[in-house]
């Protein structure tokens, strides 16, 4: 008889996702079904679905592909179009799922702690410091020194300091310059690096 309030439970999804859905602000990109891109950033998510701002609207039911700071890759379909962007699920198997609700706990403590952005991982000085960064908007590229490096940024030693905002790429990792400091600037990684490749993927020429 165990095997019937098991079964019944398997739907209840929607509660799940109600009761697990987190306010987080994460900025990303997304991609529509006819591979218009465009940035977003995400108001409230769940295991099972989230809701984001953007520019872009599609259509309800149209696929997405969404690269989420901290997340990464998800993808779903448009369930309902907001005032200013949509709500979409997250297709994932059950243990990306579990994956996931550990994320978003742990982003929503950090908001709550107000942990600073640069403490998310454990920050290493690299063998090699030396790096090249460029300027995505103009194709400039600048030697920098890397004073601190983690899975999500880096604090670079630099006369020039790219304006706050700027597109950048840090060896061969996409990044996005998050604040001035005295002798350089700091950036955070479009995406969370491996903890095996980082050094390589930043100091690569």
């Amino acid at each position: 008889m165990m095997a019937l309030p098991q079964r019944q439970s398997v739907p209840s999804t929607e509660e799940r996702r109600r009761f697990q859905r987190v306010k987080v602000q994460l900025l990303g990109r997304y991609m529509l079904a006819d591979r218009r891109e465009f940035p977003c950033q995400v108001i409230n998510m769940s295991p099972g679905g989230l809701a984001l701002l953007a520019p872009g609207i599609g259509n309800v039911g149209e696929r997405v592909v969404a690269y989420l700071d901290h997340i990464g890759r998800v993808e779903g379909k448009i369930t309902r179009q907001l005032d200013n962007g949509f709500a979409m699920t997250v297709g994932a198997t059950p243990r990306k799922r579990d994956k996931l609700a550990a994320q978003l706990t742990w982003l929503a403590n950090r908001q709550i702690l107000n942990l600073p952005e640069d403490r998310r991982h454990d920050r290493i000085v690299p063998r090699n410091p030396m790096a090249v960064l460029k300027i995505d908007e103009d194709g400039r590229k600048l030697p920098v020194r890397i004073m601190d490096l983690s899975l999500s940024g880096a604090a670079l030693a630099s006369e020039i300091r790219p304006a706050v905002g700027s597109a950048v790429t840090l060896g061969r990792v996409q990044a996005r310059v998050v604040r001035h400091l005295e002798e350089g600037f700091a950036v955070e990684f479009v995406h969370a690096q491996l903890p095996e490749t980082v050094e390589d993927s930043v100091s690569a020429q």
